[in-house]
């Protein structure tokens, strides 16, 4: 069974995600956004708590509130690091993103393992797969645990609504041919725990979704 915990870090509320095998204890990070001291101390107690064995760091993309925490995580727990090639110029150019937002940050650590539809990696006994979703961004992955009906959509779907397009790499037409094609294709019970806002299914957004009608 994979349990998952959801925390809402830094000043763009966005949700990081920790997955882990209930039995193993195997755990996957998913866009750790913890920014500050105080967000860092509150995910390191959940995971000392939990007794969790941190196994995967991945970044759905590399838009700068996903990638807040990645240094944290990787000096921490040493985990294996996984991002999508194609977001690597966002990651390699994070302070001209903080820029922006009068955010400073420190040097990102890099990672030569890509993210791709072929890539499959276990907690315990439960498959991870990754699904090439990009429109929000050039590169992004959705990460599946298909036999838990489970996906983290990133900033590819929310409830009720779909990912912004007009940043760098963005393009409307592609967003929504992979929703189509990779997510609305998954089995209707599927939860989507997204980059920001509450959860929701595939069923719910089929129905629901005015961007999907």
């Amino acid at each position: 069974m994979i349990n998952v915990k959801t925390f809402i870090f830094n000043p763009f509320y966005e949700n990081t995600y920790l997955a882990w095998d209930e039995i193993t204890k195997e755990t996957i990070i998913i866009d750790p956004g913890c920014y500050g001291e105080t967000e860092e101390a509150e995910i390191k107690a959940f995971i000392e708590v939990e007794k969790l064995k941190i196994k995967y760091l991945v970044n759905t993309h590399c838009h700068i509130d996903h990638v807040m925490g990645n240094n944290f995580i990787i000096k921490n727990y040493k985990p294996e690091f996984y991002l999508p090639e194609n977001d690597l110029p966002l990651l390699k150019n994070i302070q001209k993103q903080g820029d922006m937002f009068g955010i400073k940050l420190n040097e990102p650590v890099l990672s030569d393992k890509f993210l791709s539809e072929s890539l499959h990696l276990y907690l315990g006994e439960t498959l991870i797969e990754f699904l090439f979703t990009p429109g929000h961004s050039p590169g992004e992955y959705c990460v599946l645990f298909r036999e838990e009906k489970i996906c983290f959509s990133g900033d590819v779907l929310f409830k009720e609504s779909i990912g912004r397009t007009d940043l760098w790499g963005g393009n409307y037409d592609t967003l929504i041919c992979s929703i189509e094609n990779k997510l609305l294709t998954l089995d209707e019970n599927t939860i989507i725990y997204p980059g920001h806002g509450e959860s929701t299914t595939i069923q719910y957004e089929s129905e629901k979704n005015s961007f999907l009608l």
